[in-house]
């Protein structure tokens, strides 16, 4: 039986995996690569059209009130500002005076942290589910206790130790009790050489013409959905909508993280998979418990292990500035817990700050209830990268076949980039004809692959590492009873079939009749 990777790494066989057969590597590997950012290969652009495919059916051709939008990347610089981004959309940094690195503050406590756990020899999962040693927990007389109140006082903590404090004194905090007793560089290891920290903006900014000059500036948008709230009028009247009704994108997105990591898991350059469902005042529980419903029935579509997967409800006062309610769909990572799709309640938030904003009309008028109003909106937003991350991780595998290590990718075979591998036994006695034909019918209806290089059992290693469910072999018996071998990935069962009826047999095993 299959089992997964128990390295002390194991995200990085995957890694490994991923560039050695073309699905995901390095951006400008040749000149040292940009930080987080990737290209997908022959393979990789395939799985993750796949799943962008899936999703995008999912939303608009199995909801007849769910229509599409491309919108622009660059937008006016004003809707940031009416959005909130320019307020809110920031994260505390330090940078290193040695190496230029900046450092997320909030990370770089927790660093420190663990450092005072390992320090006083205090025995916990600190970080396990976001659960800590609380200040409670140690005696009152203790330094310990003293030295915790202080660290799990910073305003950039408060998520995770549930105290409240100024955030003005944040600050003040991390120059005295942090940087002081830690100022040491984690990129270049240089000492003394940490700034103390100031907000930094995650929005990526440019400027429109080639002069720079002020007044020109504009951003890449850090989520795609400011261009649905932007349209959803003209879209609403045009696609002829009654609320409730929904827009659903796919596009790019670009947020300028600090803090970067875990593969493809957080990176500067992604592509959101948003919908944002428009509905009365009033009824937005009945439509967000409707979309929690569907959203995680839409993972266990994609074969994802169940028990890999958790709800996540974030606390009111945790809530981002436009939301009344969200929750996040988590996937076990070998790194840990980590976001893969929020569904939120964004109230009217959005469409009012629009409206005060730019003096446009953004209410809905209800022609049966003769009503106005501002619509409330439920979202669901998924990260592709995220996703593809998820679906790739749950299905590696390794076994061990004739003495030999396997590596594979069990993806759900409507998610595999190749369908099916076609391969002559030999490259003699006919066989290649007649494999290159059963290959030339095939590829009419899927993506399939010929190969005729290196011994059969090469030949089937390869394949697996992509995730291909079928392996059609043309032998020697093939010109003696018309028959031709088909061998499953994942069991590695082998079955004898006319060769006339390839096509249909696989059709029927990846339900595509």
């Amino acid at each position: 039986m299959a089992n997964k990777n128990k390295q002390t790494d194991p995200l990085a066989k995957l890694v490994a995996l991923c560039k050695r057969r073309g699905i995901v590597f390095q951006s400008s590997e040749i000149y040292g690569g940009v930080g987080s950012t990737y290209d997908y290969g022959p393979y990789g652009v395939e799985i993750k059209n796949n799943i962008s495919r899936l999703w995008w059916d999912e939303m608009t051709r199995n909801h007849e009130n769910i229509v599409g939008l491309d919108s622009a990347v660059i937008l006016h610089p004003q809707v940031w500002e009416a959005s909130g981004h320019l307020k809110n959309f920031s994260d505390p940094m330090i940078e290193c005076k040695n190496c230029k690195q900046r450092i997320r503050a909030d990370e770089f406590v927790k660093e420190c942290y663990k450092k005072l756990m390992d320090r006083f020899e205090i025995i916990s999962g600190a970080f396990n589910d976001n659960e800590l040693i609380k200040p409670s927990d140690l005696s009152e007389e203790s330094p310990e206790r003293q030295v915790l109140e202080k660290i799990l006082a910073l305003a950039e903590f408060q998520q995770f130790s549930g105290i409240k404090t100024p955030s003005e004194d944040a600050d003040e905090l991390i120059i005295e009790y942090v940087l002081k007793s830690y100022n040491q560089c984690t990129n270049c290891g240089a000492k003394d050489t940490l700034t103390p920290p100031r907000q930094f903006n995650l929005m990526f900014q440019t400027n429109i013409g080639s002069t720079g000059e002020p007044g020109s500036e504009v951003y890449l948008r850090p989520e795609t959905c400011q261009g649905i709230f932007l349209d959803w009028k003209i879209v609403q009247e045009s696609a002829r909508l009654k609320v409730p009704f929904g827009i659903a994108q796919i596009g790019k997105a670009f947020r300028n993280e600090i803090t970067t990591g875990n593969f493809i898991f957080r990176t500067r350059e992604f592509t959101q998979m948003e919908m944002q469902y428009f509905v009365k005042p009033g009824e937005t529980s009945e439509a967000l418990n409707e979309w929690k419903e569907k959203r995680w029935n839409f993972y266990l579509s994609l074969a994802i292990d169940p028990e890999k997967l958790r709800w996540l409800q974030h606390p009111q006062d945790k809530l981002a500035h436009y939301a009344k309610e969200a929750w996040d769909i988590e996937y076990e990572f070998p790194f840990g817990w980590g976001e893969v799709e929020g569904i939120h309640d964004r109230g009217d938030f959005d469409l009012k700050a629009h409206q005060e904003s730019s003096g446009k009309d953004m209410t809905y008028f209800d022609d049966q209830t003769r009503e106005r109003f501002h619509p409330h909106i439920v979202e669901t937003s998924a990260g592709l990268n995220r996703m593809m991350l998820t679906v790739l991780w749950d299905a590696y595998r390794e076994d061990e076949q004739a003495g030999e290590e396997r590596i594979y990718l069990a993806l759900d075979p409507k998610i595999a980039p190749i369908k099916a591998a076609v391969f002559p036994l030999v490259k003699k006695g006919g066989l290649p004809e007649i494999a290159e034909s059963i290959y030339k019918d095939l590829r009419k209806r899927w993506r399939v692959f010929y190969d005729f290089q290196g011994s059969i059992g090469k030949r089937y290693r390869r394949m697996d590492e992509i995730g291909t469910p079928f392996g059609i072999t043309v032998d020697f018996d093939t010109l003696e009873d018309n028959t031709v071998t088909v061998r499953f990935r994942d069991s590695l069962e082998q079955v004898r079939i006319d060769k006339d009826q390839v096509g249909n047999y696989i059709a029927e095993k990846l339900g595509d009749v």
